[in-house]
């Protein structure tokens, strides 16, 4: 017998009962599945994609169930396992591309998503240039949580098992910033309550996420010697090629000490800036306590949430714009 679900997200599952019932219709349909999601990924991209394809590999045995993109820098393994590795024949076999946690067509992590007989995203972000397919809702703190609620609402006897249970509570836990952003609501602990229901123990999942090395220290040192508050406060620290190569970090990594200045009395909004030789320009994640940021975001090609987005530049010589953009905010 099917368990009774919280009247919280048997609510919120309303709205999209015709939309969640194509979903599933289409995962019953296709026997070769891949589940897709952004680029250099976060807790939330990683949680729901694979949340997912655990899900469906938990209910239905017999499909083939593939997860692409890049790995992360230092999720994977210790969080996370290794994506698949498909060479391009795969792709030709028909296959249903389910997308999640991604705002545009360029921010897939792999391109042969385009490739899919039947192509489905599953998506909280304000904005985005893909819309055949779509389900999006913007009040979910995390891509996760719509997907919870989602497979929830399903109608059948599904399981949701303690593995896909914990890879959700990761992508929630980090889009929601451990339950403290706005987007937070009570929807988002009903789901919370669900995933715990499965038995994941939270001090493990909070110590695979939260966990530092000395190097990791060694960084954190740096940024909090070299940051910078604009007069509206608005903290922010650079890191350059010069300085991720001393610190022995990556690129994908210099936005992990943003959220440092998060509860510091006069700092309303920090951003990480971190040069990315690659793609020769510097890239920018932005936070705030309160106020919407994402509309500054999206000046300097980039978006996301009101408190969490990101952003680029183009050269150095931006970012005095971008920092005054920030503080016309909280004047």
């Amino acid at each position: 017998m099917k368990k009774k679900i919280d009247e919280t997200i048997k609510a919120r599952g309303l709205a999209m009962k015709k939309e969640y019932s194509k979903v599933l219709s289409a995962i019953k349909k296709f026997d070769h599945i891949v589940v897709f999601r952004h680029i250099m990924p976060d807790y939330d991209a990683l949680g729901t994609q694979l949340g997912l394809a655990t899900w469906i590999k938990d209910n239905f045995p017999h499909k083939n169930v593939k997860v692409v993109g890049d790995n992360h820098v230092t999720f994977t393994p210790r969080i996370f396992p290794v994506m698949d590795t498909l060479n391009d024949e795969w792709f030709t076999t028909p296959f249903l591309a389910i997308v999640v946690d991604v705002s545009g067509k360029t921010r897939i992590a792999d391109p042969r998503w385009k490739k899919a007989k039947k192509k489905i995203l599953i998506d909280h972000h304000p904005e985005s240039d893909i819309t055949k397919n779509v389900l999006r809702d913007i009040d979910y703190a995390a891509a996760s949580e719509f997907v919870v609620n989602m497979i929830l609402n399903f109608k059948g006897d599904f399981v949701l098992s303690k593995e896909a249970a914990e890879y959700f509570y990761i992508g929630v836990v980090g889009d929601s910033g451990r339950f403290q952003y706005s987007s937070t609501t009570p929807h988002t602990f009903a789901v919370a309550k669900e995933l715990l229901d499965t038995g994941i123990s939270l001090s493990e999942v909070y110590q695979k996420m939260y966990q530092k090395s000395l190097d990791d220290l060694y960084v954190t040192a740096y940024v909090l010697g070299n940051f910078k508050v604009s007069p509206h406060g608005v903290a922010y620290y650079i890191l350059d090629e010069k300085v991720q190569k001393d610190l022995k970090i990556t690129t994908e990594r210099g936005k992990e000490n943003v959220n440092i200045f998060a509860n510091i009395v006069g700092i309303n909004a920090w951003c990480s800036i971190t040069e990315d030789k690659k793609d020769n320009c510097w890239r920018v994640s932005i936070r705030s306590k309160g106020k919407p940021i994402n509309g500054v975001a999206q000046m300097f090609e980039g978006g996301g949430h009101a408190q969490a987005s990101g952003a680029k530049l183009k050269t150095l010589a931006d970012l005095n714009r971008l920092i005054a953009e920030l503080d016309k905010l909280f004047e």
